[in-house]
């Protein structure tokens, strides 16, 4: 599948959600933001929101520090 994620073209094989892309990216879901489609993914809904080819993707990873 083809998605691009954040502004870049990428081959993700394997991944059928948000959960599993995530899962793949190597990132924590509890410190990400994910948008699909211009639309906010509430995280509660990783696992239930599909992904398609073509679909846009942005993830913003949240760091803390002070």
């Amino acid at each position: 599948m083809r998605l691009t994620i954040n502004g870049e073209d990428r081959d993700v094989g394997g991944v059928a959600d948000v959960a599993g892309l995530v899962e793949a990216l190597g990132l924590d879901p509890r410190k990400v933001a994910v948008e699909v489609n211009l639309e906010i993914v509430p995280r509660s809904l990783y696992g239930q929101a599909a992904l398609n080819d073509g679909d846009q993707v942005e993830i913003v990873h949240f760091i803390g520090g002070g």
